[in-house]
């Protein structure tokens, strides 16, 4: 009891061991025992009832505890009952005690055959032991201590061994940063990767050492600096590409496991570059204009730099900036191939290895291929993009409207194959570049034409209208402005300069000059050849000029005879024949006015500065389509002046009009009332009070021009200005014939939609050229020719004769002569200048008609005349056309009919007069009149007469 304090009184009771309490409780004890109560309920209680204290622990001093518990007063019968208590309660424990003893005796007799169970195993196990050390003891005295040396010995040296390999490879280990730099040095970075990924492998094995440790820190550091110097190497390849370099660069990322990084890398520095490259190109040429070292410029804006490039370096800079994105965007091309080459090796690798082993790793590979063609697809338009942006800043940054003509034609010159460059490149249109180029020269155009129209205005109303001598062989291709013509037809021409058409069958400019070379600078070049010829001799410097730039062609005796009938027959418009009959060619000297020998086209300097500027508007043109309805439109506003002039100057005029020949056909009026309207400015100065809409109208138009005071239309002598009109007219159809040779070029670049102008322009206008020959050569006939003499002349003769003569009347002799004298001022005139044979038929004509309209006037003159006088007008007109015959080769003789049938109409009878006064409107009501009076009383007595004045007047009153 007193050793378990610290226990309840039930764990103490069952964790009491057989051996460790076995204490038999005394004599008294058990009497007591026996004597107390039996009730297992009521010993219970007892045991319940002593104090927790006593089970609390081991050491509890339970005499110190009554003790202490003890009253200050003490009282014996109270000692007595609370010692009886504790008996009763020791007698209970006593009692639980020895019943638990005797339950358990079973296990106690167990237990203690164990113990001696395990006394005869240890017992068994010191024999066991006193043999081994009696065997050890034998196998001590059996070997000798040399032996277990000599085994220590070796395997110490097994360990050194090891040792020294590891050291070994520690100082490989150690030594490989100087490796690594030489490798970098010679730019080997696979090696270089391949090197460091293995010492750090190796490292990793040699951890344990501390010395590696520090190494392992030190190659990862060298590898990160690999992966630096790998992404300088990366950038270098986007200004020069190099397929080596380039290899060397995609495997190192490889081995690192950075494919995909590359190539966003990659894209990062192609932008970069073109921001570089174009920043410096601008800069070098800001500073080198600004002729200090001021570096002020470095710290702007690219966008805010361009607006310091002067005019003088603007084009080279512009060339230089091109052929810098040039060698960035080849770059980009060749580094396109490579991958392309790259992936189609890998593939045909992987399809001729497979064997099912690396299926994840081909699956990487294949990804890592995908992500790198998507990503470079997808930068092509991005980088396009850049230098799309990056030139519109340049273009924009200038004002190019003081720029001259081939200045500004080179730089769209650029910018076209610059836009070539971008389809290749990506397909692109180049939105952003045509739209800013448009611009500019949609302004500088109009400036431009605005310019040469006041330029025009000026060389017309100081034109003299004398032959600007050419070769017969001249052609307008032969003229600097138009050899863009014969260089699109030539295939040994740069792209840029070819059609559409042949762009698409050619080599790309990124296959011609992927090995070397740059588009822009043969652009550079063919400028300079150009240039010379072009300011030479540009068409608005001087007169002088222009004639001594053709002073060679005084003469055209290296010209075959062939070429000179060709060219006459291409005036006459004429088909060629193979064979020209005698009569013919007889017909044709006589007809075609020209003692010179020079066949060669009509033309003045004013015309061929006309051709120039188309050839400069065609040029604009061709390299810049997206204006092309513009520039069509002012080349229309150039021949449309140029028309309008030769008509104000030399075939307006009101009388002649008047006549209603027809002189001026309805389409030629219309086109001259077209040009009036839309292109003639009229008034004199300006209205203040106009609105704003007519100023910005009146700045489009060009004043009326003036004719030359130096030009004589009045002398009878040169025929009334022949000589000037020959050339006028016949110049401007030799421009309509140019303007008919371009129309398949003009209709080739001309929007769908704007082509009914093209077709107007042609068809309304140019088609007229012609048709002015007319009117202008209508006042020379009126004029050459005294018709008023031959008037007063037929006054004087008496038609009412009784016998029929035999011979003519004085007035035909004097007809005849004037057109002696006509056909001989003609010939003094085509000693100036040819007259082609359309010219000189027209001039006869012209004189021929009048003259048998003035005829007619004469016989309505007539007061009386009997039938013998008719037939007396018969024999004037028959000798007039016998001898006229023979002046002319005009058949049939024009209004030959027209006199015959009015003295023929004397003899008819009242009815059919009646009838052939209303087929007959071609005669006016004075001709009709007189005939009617002429023939009252031979045979229409005056109430018929009356009748055929009333049907003359019934056709008179719808014209008034």
């Amino acid at each position: 009891m007193v050793t378990q304090g610290l226990r309840s009184p039930q764990e103490s009771v069952h964790d009491l061991s057989p051996i460790e309490n076995l204490r038999i409780p005394s004599k008294e004890e058990l009497r007591e025992s026996r004597e107390e109560p039996t009730d297992p309920q009521a010993q219970q209680e007892i045991i319940n009832s002593i104090e927790e204290v006593y089970f609390s622990n081991d050491s509890f001093d339970i005499v110190k505890y009554e003790l202490e518990r003890l009253p200050p007063v003490l009282s014996l019968q109270e000692l007595e009952e609370y010692r009886d208590k504790l008996k009763q309660q020791q007698a209970a424990v006593s009692k639980k005690v020895a019943d638990l003893i005797l339950e358990k005796q079973p296990a106690y007799v167990e237990e203690l055959e164990r113990v001696t169970s395990l006394q005869t195993g240890l017992q068994l196990a010191a024999v066991i032991c006193a043999n081994g050390r009696r065997h050890l003891n034998i196998a001590k005295e059996g070997f000798t201590q040399a032996s277990l040396g000599l085994l220590a010995n070796q395997r110490k040296r097994q360990l050194l061994i090891g040792l020294l390999k590891s050291l070994r490879t520690i100082k490989t280990l150690q030594r490989t940063d100087v490796r690594l730099s030489e490798m970098l040095e010679e730019e080997d970075y696979p090696g270089a990767i391949q090197l460091c990924l293995e010492c750090q492998k190796a490292a990793s094995t040699f951890k344990h050492y501390s010395c590696i440790s520090e190494l392992n820190s030190k190659l990862q550091d060298t590898l990160e600096q690999i992966e630096e110097q790998l992404d300088v190497a990366l950038s270098k390849i986007c200004k020069n590409f190099d397929i080596s370099h380039y290899t060397k660069v995609q495997q190192a990322y490889r081995l690192l496991g950075k494919t995909q990084t590359a190539m966003d890398q990659l894209h990062m520095h192609f932008t970069q570059a073109i921001h570089n490259t174009v920043f410096q190109v601008v800069l070098g040429y800001v500073e080198l204009c600004a002729g200090n070292t001021d570096t002020k410029f470095q710290k702007l804006q690219y966008k805010d730099l361009c607006t310091h490039i002067t005019s003088d370096s603007y084009i080279p800079c512009l060339a230089d900036l091109c052929k810098a994105l040039w060698e960035v965007m080849l770059s980009y091309y060749r580094t396109m191939q490579w991958h392309e080459n790259h992936d189609q090796d890998e593939t045909a690798t992987v399809s001729s290895v497979s064997d099912g082993s690396n299926v994840i790793g081909t699956e990487e590979n294949s990804f890592d291929r995908s992500y790198i063609k998507k990503k470079l697809e997808h930068g092509l338009s991005r980088i396009w993009q850049d230098v799309q942006l990056k030139v519109k800043t340049y273009l924009l940054g200038t004002d190019l409207s003081n720029f001259k003509y081939d200045d500004f034609i080179f730089v769209l010159d650029v910018i076209s194959r610059l836009m070539q460059v971008g389809e290749e490149f990506c397909g692109s249109k180049s939105e952003v570049l045509q739209e800013s180029i448009r611009k500019q020269s949609v302004n500088y155009f109009k400036t431009y034409h605005r310019t040469r129209l006041e330029e025009l205005r000026m060389f017309l109303e100081n034109e003299t209208w004398e032959l600007c001598p050419v070769k017969s062989s001249f052609s307008i291709l032969q003229l600097h402005e138009f050899k863009f013509m014969e260089q699109s037809r030539s295939p040994s021409v740069s792209p840029s300069k070819q059609p559409a058409s042949a762009i698409s069958t050619a080599v790309t400019l990124f296959e011609q000059y992927c090995n070397g070379g740059n588009p822009f600078e043969i652009q550079a070049d063919s400028k300079d050849d150009e240039t010379e010829d072009v300011l030479a001799s540009n068409g608005y410097e001087s007169d002088e000029q222009e004639k001594s730039a053709y002073q060679e062609y005084d003469s055209d005796s290296d010209v075959p005879e062939e070429l000179k009938r060709d060219y006459v027959d291409e005036q006459t418009g004429d088909a060629p024949m193979k064979s020209v009959s005698r009569e013919t060619l007889r017909s044709r000297k006589r007809s075609d006015y020209n003692l010179n020998k020079v066949n060669a086209p009509i033309l003045t300097n004013t015309t061929l500065n006309v051709v120039r500027l188309v050839g400069k508007y065609m040029q604009m043109m061709n390299i810049l389509k997206p204006i092309a309805f513009d520039v069509i439109h002012f080349m229309s506003q150039l021949f449309d002046y140029y028309l309008y002039a030769v008509y104000t100057f030399f075939g307006r005029n009101d009388t002649f009009e008047s006549t209603g020949l027809g002189l001026s056909s309805s389409r030629l009026r219309t086109t001259l009332n077209r040009i009036q309207e839309s292109l003639i400015d009229l008034e004199v100065s300006g209205d203040p009070t106009g609105t704003l809409t007519a100023a910005e109208e009146r700045k489009e138009k060009v004043p009326s021009p003036h004719l030359s005071h130096l030009v004589v239309l009045t002398s009878g002598n040169s025929l009334y200005g022949l000589a000037e009109r020959v050339v006028a007219t016949e110049s401007l159809v030799f421009l309509a014939e140019q303007f008919e040779f371009l129309q398949p070029h003009l209709d080739a670049v001309m929007p769908a939609a704007k082509k009914p102008f093209l077709q107007q322009f042609y068809s309304q206008t140019v088609s007229t050229a012609s048709e002015l020959r007319k009117p202008v050569y209508w006042i020379v006939a009126a004029k050459a020719i005294d018709y008023e003499q031959m008037l007063l002349l037929m006054t004087n003769v008496k038609w009412d004769v009784k016998e029929i003569m035999s011979q003519h009347n004085v007035y035909v002799d004097a007809l005849l002569k004037e057109f002696e004298e006509f056909n001989r001022r003609l010939n003094e005139v085509s000693k100036r200048v040819r007259i082609p044979l359309p010219v000189s038929n027209i001039l006869w004509e012209h004189c021929i008609r009048l003259a048998n309209r003035t005829l007619v006037e004469g016989y309505a003159n007539v007061k009386k005349c009997s039938n013998e006088g008719r037939a007396l007008m018969q024999l004037d007109f028959q000798q007039f056309l016998m001898k006229l015959e023979k002046l002319t080769d005009i058949r049939p003789i024009p209004d030959k009919e027209f006199v015959e049938t009015y003295i023929k109409a004397y003899y008819l009878t009242e009815n059919d007069m009646e009838r052939w006064i209303k087929e007959h409107r071609e005669y006016s009501t004075k001709h009709l009149t007189n005939l009617v009076n002429v023939c009252l009383g031979s045979h229409i007595n005056k109430k018929a007469r009356q009748k055929l004045l009333a049907a003359i007047d019934d056709i008179d009153r719808p014209k008034r």
